[in-house]
C-alpha cells in the first residue's frame, strides 16, 4: 500500500514538475514573442518613413507636394502627394510609398491648423480606442501563454501517438512497446500446433512464472532470456504470445526496429524505459521480434552505426542487471542467429535457443485442425490428405491454404470448404493464380507438355525419386507456363548421393525431352538447370561426395533460415578446379536422363498426348497411363475421379492458335523446332519453387 502511495506521488510530482516546465517556456516564448514583434515593428517602420525637419515639412506644404497629415501627440506623419520624389541632403530620393514625418513643433506653431487649411492640404487626428492595461496585459502575455502551453500539450499527445518526439519533448525516449495486460493476447497453446519440442522447451518459464516459491527455494534461477530462432512463418510470435497467454502475465511486445532512431542515445533511452515499465508490473513476459536489427555483431573495422551500438550496449547491460527471481523473462525472434553478437547469445543473457522448425506430416495435420476450427468444412475434406500434400510448408503456409479453399469456395457459390477447394488452393499459393488472357501457341503447348512429362517419367523411372503428384502446362501467375510437382511419400530428413544424383537427373529431364522430341533447346529450362546446379555445387563443395575433392568442405553456409546461401571458402584455384567438378557431374546426369527418355520414349509420346488433351492430370493418372489402366478413374489426394463427360479442363478458356492434335502414332511425325516455357514449376518439397 505504501508503495503505491509512493509511487503515485512521484508520478502526481513529475507531471507538476512537467506542467511547471512547460508553463516557464510558454512564458520565455511569449516574452521572446512579444520583442520580435516589436522589433520587427520598428523595422517596417524604419524601411517606410522618413524624418524631416519641420521648416522642410512647411516648405514642402507651401509648395503644394504634401497630400495628407495626421497629427499625434508626438509626430507629424505627412503623406506626399502621388508621384513625388523627396531627395533629402545626401542625395538619397524617397518616392510616394515612404512617409515623411517630423516631430511636432506644435509649441512653435500655434496656427499649424490654420495654416494646413490655407494651402489645402487634408489633416486630422488618428481615432485609438482606450483599452484597459489589464485587458491589453491579458491579451499581450496571458492569452498566448495560454495558446503556447495547449499546443504543447496537443503536440506532446500526438508524439506519444507515433512514439517519437525532438530533443527530449514528447515519447522519444520512452519504450513504445505494445502491452497486453494478463491474457489479453488472446492466445494459448491451443492455438499453436507443429511445435511440441518449442513448446516443451518453454513450458518451465511458464511454470516459474506461476509458480516462482519452488525454484527459488532449491536455489534455482530461471533463464533470464530465450531466443527463439525459425525460419519465417514457423509461428515465432505466436509461440512468444501464446506463452504470455499461458502464463497470464503482462506482455510487452515490440520489434527491434522500434529501438532504433535518427538521434544517438534513443535506443538505449527506449530500452531503459522498457525494462523500467516491466520492472513495475513484474511477473512479465518481454518479446522483442526481429532481434537482429540492434543485436548484430559489433564491427569498428569499417566504421559501425553508433545508435545501434549503444542501444545494444544498453540492452546488454539491462539484461545483466535486472533481478531474476522477480520474474521478467526476455524472449527474443529472429531468423538471421549467426549475426547476433556473441555478448547476446552468452549464458546469462539469451541462455536457451529454441528451434522453431518446419513441422513435420503430424504437425502440418494438427496446424490445419487448429486453423480449420472456424471453417465450415464438407464431407469429403481429409486433412490427413492435405497434409501429406503440403510437404515443406510452415504454418503461415498453412493458414494462407486453408484463407484461400473459403475463399474460393465462396466465388463457387459453395457454403463450405471441400476437398477440391484445399488442394487447388495449395497449388495457388505455390505456384500462382492461373492465367486468364495467356495466348500459347499449339508448338509451345506440345513443348510445354513433353518438358513437364520429362521430368515425371524420369522421376517415375527411377528408384530414389519422389513420387510425381500433378502435371500441368497451364499458364500460372508466378512465372510458369507449366509444372509438375513432387511430393513425398515420407518424411525425410537426409539425403544421401543417390537421392542427390537422382533429383538433378529428375529435373535435367526436361530440357532432355526437348533435345530428344524437338532437337531444341528452350528458355523453359533455365530455372531447372539453376536448381540442379545448386544441388551439384552442395554436393561437391558442402556434402563431401565428391570423388575428386572427398570430405573437404569448401563453402560456409551464411543463412540458414533464409535462404540457405553460402560462401565458397577455398583457394581460387580450388573453386575453379570445383566448378569444372560441378560442371562434369551435371553433363554425367543429363546424359543418363537422356538415355532414360530414350528407353521410354512411347511411354514418354503417351503421357505428353494425355496430357495435351486434358492439360492438367495427376501422378495416378500417369502411372495408369505406363501401367495400361484407365486414368480417368484415379483420384487426386481424396478427389474423386470424374469421366470424361463431366471433367472439364481448367484452362479451356486460354486461347490456341489451332485446334487439338491427336495422340501420335509415331515420333518422327512430331514436330522440331519451338520455344518452350519460362522456367518454373514446384519442387519436390513443394515450397513453392519450379522445376
Amino acid at each position: 500500500m505504501n508503495d503505491n502511495q509512493n509511487r503515485n506521488n512521484n508520478k502526481n510530482k513529475k507531471n507538476l514538475n512537467g506542467l511547471l516546465i512547460l508553463l516557464g517556456w510558454a512564458v520565455v516564448l511569449t516574452v521572446v514573442f512579444n520583442y520580435l514583434s516589436a522589433y520587427s515593428r520598428q523595422a517596417t517602420d524604419a524601411a517606410t518613413t522618413h524624418e524631416i525637419s519641420y521648416s522642410t515639412f512647411k516648405e514642402l506644404v507651401m509648395e503644394g507636394h504634401v497630400k495628407e497629415v495626421l497629427i499625434t501627440d508626438d509626430t507629424l506623419e505627412i503623406t506626399p502627394v502621388d508621384g513625388y520624389v523627396y531627395t533629402d541632403a545626401d542625395g538619397r530620393t524617397y518616392g510616394s510609398d515612404v512617409t515623411l514625418f517630423t516631430m511636432q513643433i506644435g509649441v512653435y506653431d500655434m496656427d499649424l491648423a490654420q495654416f494646413l487649411t490655407e494651402y489645402g492640404v487634408e489633416y486630422g487626428t488618428p481615432y485609438v480606442p482606450e483599452m484597459s492595461p489589464i485587458l491589453e496585459f491579458m491579451l499581450t502575455y496571458i492569452l498566448p501563454t495560454i495558446l503556447m502551453v495547449g499546443l504543447f500539450v496537443l503536440f506532446m499527445n500526438l508524439m506519444a501517438r507515433r512514439g517519437g518526439g525532438i530533443g527530449g519533448i514528447g515519447s522519444v525516449g520512452k519504450s513504445n512497446a505494445k502491452v497486453y495486460m494478463e491474457k489479453t493476447t488472446g492466445v494459448t497453446f491451443a492455438d499453436v500446433a507443429g511445435q511440441d519440442e518449442a513448446k516443451e522447451s518453454l513450458v518451465e518459464i511458464i511454470d516459474f512464472l506461476h509458480n516462482p516459491g519452488k525454484y527459488t527455494a532449491i536455489g534455482a534461477k530461471l533463464p533470464r532470456g530465450a531466443l527463439l530462432v525459425g525460419s519465417p512463418g514457423t509461428g515465432k510470435t505466436l509461440l512468444a504470445k501464446a506463452v504470455a497467454g499461458e502464463a497470464g502475465v503482462p506482455f510487452f511486445s515490440i520489434s527491434g526496429s522500434g529501438f532504433v532512431e535518427m538521434f544517438v542515445g534513443v535506443g538505449a533511452s527506449r530500452v531503459r524505459d522498457l525494462f523500467q515499465e516491466a520492472a513495475k508490473v513484474a511477473p512479465c513476459i518481454i518479446f522483442i521480434d526481429e532481434i537482429d536489427a540492434i543485436g548484430k555483431t559489433r564491427d569498428t573495422r569499417f566504421g559501425g552505426n553508433d545508435e545501434r551500438e549503444q542501444t545494444l550496449n544498453q540492452l546488454l547491460a539491462e539484461m545483466d542487471g535486472f533481478d531474476p527471481s522477480k520474474g521478467i523473462i526476455v524472449l527474443a525472434a529472429t531468423n538471421r542467429p549467426e549475426v547476433l553478437d556473441k555478448a547476446l547469445l552468452r549464458p546469462g543473457r539469451f541462455d536457451r535457443r529454441i528451434t522453431v522448425d518446419r513441422p513435420n506430416l503430424a504437425g502440418r495435420l494438427a496446424t490445419l485442425q487448429v486453423h480449420t476450427r472456424k471453417i465450415r468444412l464438407a464431407e469429403d475434406v481429409d486433412l490427413n490428405k492435405i497434409a501429406q500434400a503440403t510437404a515443406g510448408c510452415v504454418g503461415a503456409d498453412l493458414a494462407n491454404t486453408v484463407n484461400e479453399a473459403a475463399l474460393r469456395a465462396v466465388r463457387q457459390g459453395r457454403h463450405a470448404v471441400n476437398q477440391e477447394d484445399l488442394l487447388a488452393s495449395f497449388e495457388m499459393v505455390i505456384a500462382g493464380a492461373e492465367k486468364k488472357g495467356t495466348v500459347i501457341t499449339e508448338q509451345e503447348k506440345r513443348i510445354i507438355a513433353y518438358h513437364e512429362v520429362g521430368h515425371a517419367l524420369a522421376a517415375a523411372k527411377q528408384k530414389n525419386a519422389q513420387p510425381v503428384t500433378k502435371i500441368t502446362i497451364v499458364p500460372h501467375t508466378e512465372g510458369t507456363l507449366g509444372y509438375t510437382l513432387h511430393l513425398p511419400e515420407e518424411e525425410k530428413f537426409l539425403m544421401s548421393k543417390d537421392d542427390i544424383l537422382t533429383e538433378i537427373r529428375t529435373l535435367l529431364a526436361g530440357r532432355c525431352a526437348e533435345e530428344l522430341v524437338f532437337n531444341t533447346q528452350t528458355s523453359g529450362a533455365a530455372n531447372d538447370i539453376e536448381r540442379a546446379t545448386e544441388l551439384a555445387r552442395n554436393l561437391v563443395a558442402r556434402f563431401g561426395m565428391s570423388d575428386k575433392f572427398g570430405m573437404m568442405a569448401l563453402g560456409t553456409v551464411q543463412n540458414q533460415y533464409l535462404d540457405g546461401g553460402y560462401s565458397m571458402n577455398c583457394a581460387q584455384e580450388t573453386f575453379a578446379a570445383a566448378d569444372r567438378e560441378v560442371a562434369d557431374l551435371l553433363r554425367r546426369c543429363h546424359d543418363e536422363a537422356l538415355a532414360l527418355l530414350e528407353t521410354n520414349r512411347t511411354m514418354l509420346d503417351a503421357v505428353a498426348a494425355y496430357l495435351i488433351q486434358k492439360e492438367t492430370i495427376t501422378g495416378a493418372q500417369m502411372m495408369a497411363i505406363l501401367e495400361g489402366r484407365d486414368p480417368d478413374r484415379e483420384d487426386y489426394y481424396g478427389v474423386p475421379a470424374q469421366r470424361d463427360d463431366t471433367i472439364e479442363a481448367p484452362a479451356r478458356h486460354i486461347s490456341m492458335t489451332s485446334e487439338p492434335i491427336a495422340m501420335p502414332t509415331a515420333s518422327a511425325d512430331l514436330p522440331e523446332t519451338g520455344e518452350g516455357e519460362s522456367p518454373a514449376s514446384p519442387d519436390a518439397d513443394g515450397d513453392g519453387k519450379r522445376q
